[in-house]
């Protein structure tokens, strides 16, 4: 019987095959982003959202050249359960995945996995990080295109519009909870 990981023993994967605290940090925030997401959208699935969240780029550390492809090995191997691994597949999308998002939570993690690194980055250049950041100046970078110019706006559009969203409106549910995350979620 296939399993689905509470978003602890969700991190617990992610840790097995991950060491660096950058791929770790942004398990951690896609997943507390999603798990916030889904109050609204999904309300009573935040954990399974969350779990998804952190499991998302699991493989990508140690094969990045597989990305995805080895995460559904991976899982498949640990018998999680189908729909987590679809949805961890779905998230990269046109990018090494031919796995289309579907479901809302997998359109929301398509959208945000690339957003969540933008806000971040923004957050980092102001002495103020998170607190008192807004829409707007958000939508500044993102406008930018030389800054955090590893996150794709082609990706965060394209999420955007599978959720039937703007990017400023992506932006305005992203952005609080990022700016909900409390410190050391999940260290």
């Amino acid at each position: 019987m296939s399993t689905i990981p509470t978003p602890e023993q969700a991190m617990e994967l992610v840790k097995r095959y991950n060491q660096e605290e950058f791929h770790l940090h942004h398990a951690r925030t896609v997943g507390w982003v999603l798990g916030c997401l889904s109050q609204a959208h999904d309300p009573g699935k935040e954990a399974y959202w969350q779990a998804v969240g952190i499991l998302h780029d699991i493989d990508f550390e140690q094969w990045p050249e597989e990305h995805c492809v080895k995460a559904q090995d991976l899982l498949a191997e640990l018998d999680v359960d189908p729909g987590v691994i679809h949805a961890v597949v779905s998230h990269a999308w046109g990018l090494c995945s031919d796995v289309e998002p579907e479901l809302l939570m997998e359109k929301y993690l398509f959208a945000a996995d690339e957003l969540t690194g933008l806000i971040g980055a923004a957050a980092l250049m102001r002495p103020t990080g998170f607190e008192g950041m807004e829409v707007k100046s958000v939508m500044k970078k993102f406008k930018d295109k030389k800054f955090a110019a590893g996150c794709s706006r082609d990706v965060i559009s394209q999420g955007a519009e599978m959720l039937g969203l703007t990017v400023q409106e992506l932006v305005g549910e992203v952005l609080p909870a990022m700016q909900a995350m409390p410190e050391g979620w999940m260290a």
